[in-house]
């Protein structure tokens, strides 16, 4: 431990009042030793501990062992109530939801730079996207070449030359982010088809600010129901009727992130729905419900675009609504986001965005990303296998390129020789399929590992969504952790990963939510509005719980029948 850092914590004990302090946070970060090269959120390059850490240290060190242990547990006993859950891609059953013990802490200051630049680059790729599928321009001008866009399998043609209702392509848009080796903040990747983990962080936050509450309140942790009641009202707002209804689509049951899509749905208050329980008729979508059809005004969509509608996509899919494309192109339904801003993902494109940037909005990118070279691209394969084992290899558009397992990223250096030559044989030879992107190192954050504090790799997905004023960012992330200490990468389909709440403290907040309280419940009762689907799988579920109770009954009084036969 630096004399610089012990000075931070003798400061620290005077203003905590208690000798311990102190002490119980040395011992927590005894053997806390940041990554040499790699930036760390608790200590500066000097070893100096940053304040705001210092703080949330002190205020957690007033805890005893014993009381950290309990509230830990207490963590751990209301995740389970809860059912919070996820599932492993491949596997069959879900797991219990691995939440950290310690949150990620950003300094205001730098969180509002975090919040300009997702902003602006949600709005970027909305423009984008309205080009693309609309004038066409940054193709003709020649910003962005055309096979960059019509390669990839996320755009969809049929909906070529449509505005959406409600004018926006997209809605909810997330960026993966994490901070380079010169300190600064980079996006690792854009999420638009379906972004994930807005609900888990929601409900990250309010499993720590029932555990913590008054550490929290005194940090001054923003709340996250004003972003997510802005993104409803953005919904209302771009619906035709005044009291629309608004749906969020589900895969269902057995996608990765069902949980978080039922708790979104009853947080904001959609109608959770599959496929089979939506039907276009004149051109507007209906749910089938009890008491007939009634109007889907705007979709919260969380399938895959290609499976949304069997009629003029995916044939074979059974997770859609028939017609749904001809109801967008009529007009009649808002979806967020709509299906073909899937492209945004697209890797293939990063390399144009700055150019597409200073075409569209005027202004550079205030997030830089990674830098990307697509193999498609004049020059690019020749940048790429000239340095090719300082490079990653991803997958331009097709999930399963050759020479890359199971799509993952390859990094050349790690590669058996055979291997490495059949990548590099698979890239000259179809060099469009493929990115070579700079190898990052990822910054690391205080995790509680077996009642001490050491760093770990993460990075942060934050989120923008469109509201009637504009674009807003969650005040708060879903952070990604990695048990392993390797800084390079963080997988997000590992085994190895577990989620935390990402948080900031700056000054005193409104203290907001959507939920219940003890003295706001409204009781509505909305007749007719259950999916028949629900409503059939309640019936049986009925009908096989009073016949298991009367088979109950039934041997019960067999039982007495013969006890009395006996006496």
């Amino acid at each position: 431990m630096s004399e610089r850092l012990k000075e931070s914590l003798r400061r620290a004990e005077s203003r905590g009042g208690r000798a311990s302090v102190a002490r119980q946070i040395e011992n927590w970060i005894a053997g806390y030793h940041p990554i040499e090269g790699v930036p760390d959120e608790f200590m500066d390059s000097d070893g100096v501990a940053r304040q705001h850490w210092v703080k949330f240290f002190v205020a957690l060190a007033k805890y005893s062992q014993k009381d950290l242990a309990q509230r830990f547990e207490t963590a751990d006993r209301l995740i389970r109530e809860t059912g919070m859950s996820y599932r492993v891609y491949g596997e069959t059953s879900e797991r219990s939801w691995p939440l950290g013990r310690l949150p990620l802490l950003i300094d205001g200051a730098e969180w509002a730079g975090i919040e300009r630049g997702v902003a602006q680059r949600a709005e970027l790729w909305d423009r984008a996207l309205a080009d693309i599928y609309g004038e066409g321009r940054l193709v003709s001008e020649g910003v962005l070449p055309a096979s960059a866009v019509l390669g990839s399998p996320d755009f969809i043609r049929p909906l070529h030359g449509v505005r959406p209702a409600g004018g926006r392509w997209l809605r909810f848009y997330a960026a993966d982010i994490g901070r380079g080796p010169d300190g600064r903040w980079w996006v690792l990747g854009d999420r638009a088809q379906a972004p994930s983990g807005a609900g888990h962080a929601l409900e990250n936050r309010l499993v720590f600010t029932r555990v913590f509450a008054n550490l929290y309140r005194d940090l001054n942790v923003d709340r996250l129901a004003g972003f997510f009641r802005e993104f409803r009202a953005g919904l209302v707002a771009a619906a035709t009727r005044s009291e629309p209804r608004i749906c969020l689509l589900t895969p269902g049951p057995y996608s990765q992130t069902y949980y978080e899509q039922a708790y979104l749905a009853r947080y904001l208050g959609f109608l959770l729905v599959e496929g089979g329980d939506l039907v276009v008729r004149d051109d507007k979508v209906h749910v089938r419900t009890i008491a007939g059809l009634k109007r889907a005004d705007a979709l919260l969509r969380r399938i895959d675009a290609d499976w949304c509608d069997p009629l003029e996509l995916n044939a074979a899919s059974q997770l859609g609504v028939p017609g749904m494309m001809e109801s967008i192109r009529a007009g009649e339904v808002v979806v967020a986001n709509m299906p073909g801003s899937g492209l945004v993902e697209s890797r293939a494109l990063l390399g144009y965005l700055q150019a597409m940037s200073r075409r569209l909005m005027g202004e550079d990118l205030i997030l830089p990303h990674i830098a990307t070279w697509w193999c498609g691209g004049p020059n690019a394969i020749e940048t790429v296998l000239s340095d090719f084992d300082n490079k990653a290899i991803s997958g331009a558009f097709i999930e399963n390129p050759p020479g890359l397992d199971n799509g993952r990223t390859a990094i050349p250096s790690e590669l058996d020789p055979a291997r490495r030559e059949r990548l590099r044989r698979a890239i000259e030879r179809r060099g469009v399929d493929y990115v070579g992107q700079e190898i990052v190192r990822l910054s690391t954050t205080p995790a509680w590992i077996d009642g001490s504090i050491q760093p770990r790799p993460f990075t942060l997905r934050v989120y923008a969504a469109a509201t009637p004023d504009g674009r807003r960012v969650m005040p708060g992330a879903f952070c990604r952790m990695s048990v392993n200490i390797d800084a390079r990468a963080v997988d997000g389909r590992g085994r190895d990963i577990r989620r935390r709440l990402g948080a900031r403290g700056s000054k005193p907040v409104e203290q907001t939510t959507l939920l219940a309280t003890g003295d706001n419940v409204r009781i509505m009762r909305q007749l007719g509005n259950l999916p028949s689907r629900a409503a059939d799988n309640l019936f049986w579920f009925g009908r096989y719980l009073r016949a298991r109770r009367s088979d109950a009954a039934a041997r019960a009084l067999l039982l007495i029948a013969r006890d009395r036969k006996r006496a």
